[in-house]
């Protein structure tokens, strides 16, 4: 299940294919802010994948058309993620960025460890 989680990423272009035979696709009412027009218009999209049982919800937009593009395109995703498991491109540009980002987080760490550093050294030799 935690490998779902990183469904959501849009570079990856090696990812299996989806027919409409395999999907079952439902509109409903969306929730959260919105008032009038979210509480009025079924523009949210549920999506299953039979095979898997997967199921993506998505209610981005106002429009239902978007809507559908977006969650069939997490599916794939998704549906990706289940089959590769660790293969999937997905799953490869995920851990990418997090490893990218913690690289990140430790630079600026070191440069806030060595810019106190330089500070003490700075008022040491004020005394």
């Amino acid at each position: 299940v935690p490998l779902l989680q990183a469904a959501g990423k849009k570079n990856s272009f090696n990812l299996l294919e989806l027919t409409e035979a395999e999907l079952e696709e439902q509109f409903v009412r969306g929730d959260g802010p919105g008032g009038q027009a979210t509480n009025k218009t079924n523009n949210c999209v549920v999506l299953k994948h039979i095979p898997s049982g997967i199921v993506v919800k998505c209610h981005q937009t106002r429009s239902a058309e978007k809507n559908r593009k977006i969650a069939r395109e997490i599916l794939q995703e998704k549906v990706d993620l289940f089959y590769k498991g660790e293969d999937s491109d997905v799953f490869k540009e995920k851990k990418a960025s997090e490893k990218k980002k913690q690289e990140k987080k430790r630079k600026a760490k070191e440069n806030l460890e060595r810019k106190k550093h330089l500070k003490e050294m700075q008022q040491l030799d004020k005394k």
